[in-house]
């Protein structure tokens, strides 16, 4: 999306956004963003270069946003998440995951042992009272 003036933040001049659709908002939502600045940033910064006629110049800028991973990996599950708790993953990421659906674990899932576990004694000493 070429975003409208009133979405852009001070230092932006032009904004364009990727939106997928989240159907636990019943909307799009912004997963990836990227802004050209011109010379705002790099006037504050004194970023500079030199012109081939020897001008110095403000460089531009630009941010972006490379992937907003909580926001992507939302989309996706509720895009593709099965009535038995299993996701369909896309076509396009199945040779990233290597496979085309995650499923629960097949090993036993692991088990906290921090400081807060009822201590048990060891074989050959006597019990903590």
């Amino acid at each position: 999306l070429d975003m409208p003036t009133q979405e852009l933040g001070l230092p932006a001049y032009r904004k364009f956004d990727v939106e997928a659709w989240m159907p636990g908002r019943g909307r799009f939502g912004e997963v990836t963003s990227a802004s050209n600045c011109t010379d705002f940033q790099s006037r504050r910064l004194h970023i500079m270069f030199q012109t081939e006629a020897g001008e110095l110049q403000f460089a531009h800028t630009v941010n972006a946003t490379a992937c907003a991973v909580p926001r992507l990996l939302i989309a996706l599950l509720e895009s593709y998440q099965q009535k038995d708790g299993s996701v369909l993953v896309p076509p396009v990421l199945q040779p990233y995951l290597g496979t085309d659906r995650i499923t629960t674990p097949a090993h036993v899932p692991l088990q906290y042992i921090g400081p807060n576990q009822p201590r048990t004694p060891l074989p050959d000493q006597p019990a903590l009272s």
